[in-house]
């Protein structure tokens, strides 16, 4: 099969780039024909804002470019990650037109909200099943810039009107049924939604040694991300080390905090490569992953401690709770609360042997639901059944045409 991979890079690294690169190791390992088409958001630094706001909406230069693409590559299906902003919502209708399946992965709530249903501390779904986010633009939910954020919600809106979502994506591929729900309820069409758990490609391998020598968070230093609910309960925890690898907003608050508070049990740690990551990881009793957002759309980070052998203690709501099973593969604390937070860590520590077993049925999980080979069946059926239902609708066409 030949597969055309399309993804808009943005500035700062995240999940879908990793989502991005998976896809294509796999599909290459398994001895498919991979051809890829990108951009990268570093390109707006030297274009005019004007032009960047037009080509949000529709841009030409994609269009151009991808059908040319296209033409030499014919592919089987073209297979989209990201097209924000510069590859723009103009490429699936290219891809319609050289009548060549869209897919399209969602790795965020973006068609839905702007704030990934989160506003001022807490959750929030006043944009939900709008066709124009009102509410994102007067708060300014996208990076909390009314300008910036009108950009991206007029975008939505003006696809909306032009039934882009509904009638130029053939399948959507979501990565929990929790999800699957929420973009329904959001107003695409549930019969193009597919539920494709997330894969760690290379597999990691369990850790030998179980009883790791420090709590761990790895992700953004952001509000919805639960990185001050993590800073003010480890304020109760100081017999307790904590690792964090990650950057955002909140970094240089992170940082003051701790020498302000003398939080000297509290680690910040470099960007690593990804092997340094796992040894992170392994080593490590317990990963917290303590995010507010209700709509997570997965959690990565948190699959690859499962893979490890590693624990989980989540914050009970949304993807958390789905991807986590309370005393089992780790443990649930309330959302937005760090005393209950604190009582959880430390009831880990202190129970080590009832944390090795959830490592264990971590590692368990992990082989029933994440592996390479799991994803690879999951994402053949998913492109074979998308290129069939094109072909038989096309069929259909033809056949009215020639009554």
């Amino acid at each position: 099969m030949k597969i055309l991979i399309c993804h808009n890079f943005y500035q700062q690294p995240g999940g879908e780039d990793v989502g991005f690169r998976t896809d294509i190791e796999l599909l290459e390992n398994y001895g498919h024909d991979v051809y890829t088409y990108t951009d990268h958001n570093e390109r707006i630094e030297q274009m005019n804002p004007i032009k960047v706001a037009a080509d949000t909406f529709w841009s030409t230069t994609t269009s151009s470019k991808l059908e040319k693409r296209i033409a030499k590559i014919n592919p089987d299906v073209v297979h989209f990650h990201n097209t924000f902003p510069l590859i723009s919502p103009s490429a699936y209708y290219v891809c319609q037109q050289k009548k060549v399946p869209v897919i399209q992965s969602l790795h965020n709530s973006r068609l839905l909200c702007q704030g990934s249903f989160f506003r001022d501390g807490s959750i929030c779904q006043d944009c939900l099943n709008k066709k124009i986010q009102w509410d994102g633009i007067l708060h300014g939910c996208y990076r909390k810039s009314r300008l910036q954020t009108s950009v991206v919600a007029l975008m939505i809106g003006f696809h909306h009107l032009l039934k882009t979502w509904q009638q130029q994506v053939d399948t959507y591929i979501v990565f929990t049924e929790f999800y699957k729900k929420i973009f329904i309820k959001g107003g695409l069409p549930a019969d193009k939604i597919r539920v494709m758990e997330q894969c760690i490609y290379s597999d990691p391998k369990i850790r030998k040694q179980y009883n790791g020598e420090y709590a761990l968070y790895i992700g953004r230093l952001d509000t919805e991300k639960g990185a001050e609910v993590l800073i003010s309960a480890w304020k109760q925890l100081p017999g307790i080390p904590l690792k964090i690898r990650g950057s955002g907003q909140l970094l240089n608050k992170t940082k003051e905090i701790i020498a302000s508070c003398n939080l000297s049990n509290i680690q910040i740690v470099d960007r690593l490569p990804e092997d340094a990551i796992i040894r992170l990881i392994k080593n490590a009793r317990f990963l917290i992953w303590p995010s507010l957002g209700f709509y997570e759309t997965f959690g990565r980070v948190a699959v690859e401690a499962f893979a490890c052998g590693v624990p989980v203690i989540a914050s009970k709501t949304g993807v958390n709770e789905h991807i986590v099973k309370n005393n089992f593969t780790g443990l649930h604390f309330k959302s937005n609360d760090p005393q209950d937070l604190a009582a959880k860590v430390t009831w880990a520590w202190e129970h080590p042997e009832e944390m090795v077993e959830m490592g264990k049925n971590a590692r368990k999980e992990f082989e029933a639901k994440y592996t390479a080979e799991k994803n690879y069946e999951m994402l053949m059926d998913i492109y074979q059944t998308t290129i069939d239902r094109k072909k038989k609708s096309r069929t259909k066409i033809n056949s009215k045409i020639e009554l």
